[in-house]
């Protein structure tokens, strides 16, 4: 067991922020925050309403630049390029903005396919890989309905579709299962697990909802049964290796109060910690 958490521990990291400061006019809202998320890894971030979450997302997608301080992703120094490489950078991640961010006026097909036509794909590729994209997240039904004519949660789901069409080796979640039922937030959970699990997609999950991190810390995606099951059913072993995929960094005051594992705030008495888990 401990072979494969040593093993975890030295993918990597996919995502690295370095001394960030980032603030605006009314003052500082992170000082100084440093932390990694590897290959394959989710960490989740928790914290209350302008703690900085968003913030971190936009800045490991490159719509933000810290005041001072590295964000490096993929390798590249995200904070240092300029917008024509940063456009080129962008292809690489998947966002999941927490409204879903589309289009009114276009369909379904047409909100997924407009990265691909910015990108200039050839029209007789742009089809097949909509549908493909859609029928992951199980919507390809909706091709030319509006967004208007959609659930929440089905527009929560097209903006997934939208986040990997480009077949991103990072997905930045902002509050993905925000303002949704309990069922639909289970769908949603269990997209992410099937993107971490079956494609090794790497996440940055910013939410509010602990238990969102709980089922992506304590669950997996079987792509044999095509169904989430607790990391206990494979073993100890198993479930360990699933374990040090998702951690936990938790927002206060401008810098990090919290960086850990899920249990570790259940069981503290720390009251801080204790209000996530309401």
């Amino acid at each position: 067991m401990a072979t494969l958490i040593q093993e975890a521990l030295e993918t990597a990291p996919a995502i690295t922020f370095e001394d960030v400061w980032v603030g605006f006019d009314e003052g500082q809202v992170l000082r100084g925050v440093t932390f990694q998320v590897r290959e394959r890894e989710t960490l989740v971030l928790l914290g209350e309403t302008g703690t900085g979450k968003t913030l971190t997302l936009k800045m490991a997608a490159g719509l933000l630049a810290p005041n001072s301080g590295s964000v490096i992703v993929l390798g590249q120094e995200v904070s240092e390029m300029e917008e024509r490489e940063l456009l080129a950078f962008r292809r690489k991640i998947g966002f999941v903005f927490q409204e879903g961010a589309l289009f009114d006026s276009m369909s379904v097909a047409e909100n997924v396919a407009y990265r691909l036509r910015e990108d200039h794909v050839p029209e007789e590729e742009i089809e097949p890989r909509v549908l493909e994209v859609l029928r992951f997240v199980e919507l390809e039904q909706t091709l030319e309905l509006l967004p208007s004519e959609l659930s929440g949660g089905m527009r929560r789901r097209v903006s997934i579709a939208r986040a990997l069409i480009n077949h991103p080796a990072i997905v930045l979640y902002d509050s993905p299962t925000a303002g949704l039922d309990p069922v639909t937030s289970q769908t949603i959970i269990t997209l992410i697990l099937r993107l971490r699990d079956v494609y090794g997609v790497t996440a940055l999950l910013a939410t509010h909802r602990l238990q969102d991190g709980f089922a992506l810390a304590n669950f997996h995606f079987d792509p044999e049964t095509k169904r989430v099951v607790p990391n206990s059913e494979n073993g100890n072993a198993a479930a360990a290796a699933k374990a040090v995929r998702t951690r936990f960094l938790v927002y206060r005051d401008g810098g990090i109060y919290f960086e850990g594992e899920p249990e570790e705030i259940a069981d503290s008495n720390d009251p801080y910690l204790k209000r996530f888990l309401v």
